[in-house]
């Protein structure tokens, strides 16, 4: 927000944060060196006007060397003389209050006493609250810079293979799942070829289903990779147009406030002298004007002037084809594709309809606080303007996040609509929730055709089990979800796959599942769950809490079971792409278990999975950790890795799952694939000094 009415950084210097950062720290420089000059010169009243000369001297050779990078800046875009400096109504005002004390020649006591109560302090005080202020503004300015890399980043993971931490709640993980193109790419070419070779042999048609099935992934994973693009590119269009331009007029403004404070300041120390010392009257009168002459938007347009340099946007992404499967920029919404897109589009929508009354009641906030900020600053005896200020950066601040999250999920929502272009399905949701399977049940979506990739269908080449085997969900460990209605149960990773054609009634015998061929999923159905299709967020929302921008940002992981620890009793080298290494005595998490094929599924502490003979490992733990980051915030003991981090500076916990961070206080940093550093791009997880266990932002820590 600028109370000027003139040129504003943020219309005229486009990403050029750190240009003006650099000002703003010339100008609280400036604090200082005109804190210490008044300082010394209490200290030399009382030695009289000798040395008052000598500290004249002083200043004036601080202003010759700084005046340029206060005026200016510490590089500015083209060629200036002492003439340029000498337009600046702060460098005039300088040079008269250096002249001032030139020309006093006595002093008193008293004067020394006054001027360190009413200047030097006040100085000191302003100089504090600026520089964190402006530490403030940078803290934001890196959040905004990580939060646009992280979305980036989710652009780059979508095309290329990438290890993702287990332990996300359901509920993110099925709107954050996201497969590698490339990767499904070269799957479905390995397939084609294994369809090729047993074409003629009593494996021939199980190969076709697998070939057909990993076509339909490939397709979900491009028509990811597709919307991680143009989020990407609405990301970054807001960062440029909105959230830059309104950080540098956040910065304009603080300086704007800075100078005139400091001239308030040095008017005041001139009203001192002009009581105590008539002799300087005419001296101090100049001064004053000089002061009264202070423009900040005046030397800010000088500033702007001298620093103006071409900028042009990035350009923006576009499709890349795998190197190893040709395709097209398009969205694919064939059957299958479809009904996955339909899901997704259903959750999107859910979400900006929770945002969106976040968002009118945060704007509501932002208005206010601007009129207040507004109605203090034009008359001080209402209160501390700065703390109002301090107020209203917080709330636009967080608007600007919450903005951020409404601009990805419209930009996955209008994405989504273009491809499905009005068909979005049915609309009759299972009521799915998470459970645990005692004995082997059947995933409804898996029996249509192939339910494994690479690892277990290894699993069932060795063994040669029966399609219907490897559909199965079985084991504490192994995590899927039923719906409350109908009573068909899939995959975690299947909830989005299947179609919305829940009867609301229980079936017996064979069972309700799907049909029995992937082609045949209906182009109209929805598999979204109306009792899941919120976020915890929203759950909170309902109680009256507001969400934190974070609950609606996507997160690098996508959620996957873990089960027991296990201790790894030889070495093993794998011998296929579906098997892992692993070293003895080394600690793995059991992912699946043994369904007697004398092979497991684990996951070691990097976060690498594989397939290992039974044999090999030992469980020293039977329990199986939980799969939500959630679930263990209430428990009464947490795991550490012992690894301590302390904070930086103070936040304040702004959702259920997160905790305070306070300057210079420690956090223990939990344990696992996806505790501590691994929770998540941007945040940690740890225990705090109360015990209190919960996430923060990993920025304002440092290691201990």
């Amino acid at each position: 927000m600028s109370a000027n009415s003139g040129q504003t950084y943020g219309q005229h210097l486009p990403d050029q944060v750190e240009k003006i950062s650099g000002l703003y720290d010339a100008q609280l420089e400036l604090l200082a060196d005109v804190r210490d000059l008044h300082k010394e010169r209490a200290a030399l009243e009382r030695e009289y006007a000798a040395k008052l000369q000598l500290l004249a001297k002083k200043a004036a050779d601080k202003k010759a060397k700084k005046m340029p990078a206060l005026v200016l800046g510490n590089e500015p875009t083209k060629a200036w003389d002492d003439n340029t400096l000498h337009k600046s109504t702060l460098d005039k005002a300088y040079t008269q209050l250096i002249t001032a004390m030139t020309d006093a020649s006595q002093d008193h006591v008293n004067l020394a006493d006054a001027l360190n109560d009413k200047v030097i302090e006040p100085l000191k005080a302003t100089e504090r609250k600026h520089e964190e202020s402006k530490r403030k503004e940078i803290q934001y300015y890196q959040k905004l810079l990580s939060d646009r890399d992280r979305v980036y980043s989710d652009r780059m993971k979508s095309k290329q293979k990438v290890a993702y931490p287990t332990g996300l709640t359901n509920e993110g993980a099925d709107m954050l799942h996201t497969i590698q193109y490339d990767e499904e790419c070269q799957e479905v070419e390995a397939y084609r070829q294994k369809q090729e070779r047993s074409a003629d042999d009593r494996h021939a048609e199980r190969a076709a289903r697998q070939y057909e099935q990993q076509q339909v992934d490939m397709l979900n994973s491009k028509n990811s990779y597709l919307i991680s693009i143009a989020v990407a590119n609405k990301v970054k269009s807001k960062f440029y147009a909105e959230d830059l331009p309104a950080l540098e007029d956040e910065f304009q403004d603080l300086q704007s406030r800075l100078l005139t404070s400091f001239v308030e300041i040095l008017k005041q120390a001139q009203d001192i002298q002009l009581q105590n010392l008539d002799a300087l009257r005419s001296h101090l009168t100049a001064t004053e004007a000089a002061l009264d002459a202070v423009s900040p938007q005046a030397d800010q347009d000088l500033f702007i002037d001298y620093n103006v340099a071409p900028f042009a946007p990035p350009p923006d992404w576009t499709f890349e084809p795998s190197s190893v499967h040709y395709d097209l920029g398009e969205m694919s919404v064939e059957p299958a594709p479809k009904v996955y897109l339909q899901n997704r589009l259903s959750r999107c929508r859910a979400k900006i309809e929770e945002l969106d009354v976040v968002l009118n009641s945060k704007r509501r906030e932002a208005e206010q606080l601007k009129k207040l900020v507004a109605a203090y600053s034009s008359d001080t005896t209402l209160g501390n303007v700065n703390e109002v200020l301090d107020n209203y950066l917080d709330a636009q601040h967080e608007l600007t996040f919450y903005t951020t999250s409404g601009v990805v999920l419209s930009a996955e929502s209008e994405t989504i609509s273009a491809a499905l272009q009005g068909d979005e399905g049915a609309q009759n949701p299972h009521s799915f929730k998470s459970s645990s399977f005692s004995i082997p049940t059947t995933c409804a979506y898996c029996k249509v055709g192939a339910l494994s990739y690479g690892e277990t269908t290894y699993t069932a080449c060795l063994t040669a089990v029966r399609p219907s085997q490897q559909s199965s969900i079985w084991g504490l460990s192994k995590q899927g979800k039923t719906c409350k209605a109908c009573g068909i149960s899939v995959h975690s990773k299947c909830e989005l796959k299947i179609p919305a054609d829940c009867t609301g009634t229980r079936h017996h015998g064979r069972g309700h599942g799907a049909s029995d061929s992937v082609s045949s999923i209906s182009r109209s159905s929805s598999v979204i769950s109306r009792g899941e299709s919120l976020t915890p967020s929203a759950t909170s929302s309902a109680e009256g809490v507001t969400p934190t921008p974070s609950s609606f940002a996507h997160t690098a992981h996508v959620a996957d079971e873990q089960g027991p620890t296990a201790r790894v009793l030889f070495d093993f080298t794998p011998t296929s792409p579906f098997e892992l290494a692993v070293s003895a005595e080394s600690i793995v998490h059991v992912l699946e278990e043994d369904d007697g094929s004398g092979w497991v599924k684990v996951a070691d502490e990097s976060g690498a999975k594989g397939l290992v003979p039974a044999s090999y490992i030992e469980v020293v733990d039977g329990t199986p950790a939980p799969n939500s980051s959630t679930s263990s915030l209430s428990s009464g003991t947490h795991q550490t890795s012992g690894e301590y981090v302390r904070g930086l500076y103070s936040y304040k916990a702004q959702g259920p799952d997160e905790i305070d961070v306070e300057e210079g206080k420690l956090i223990r940093l939990t344990e696992g694939p996806n505790g501590g550093r691994n929770y998540a791009d941007g945040w940690w997880e740890g225990v705090d000094a109360s015990g209190k266990k919960g996430i923060f932002p990993s920025n304002y820590v440092e290691a201990a």
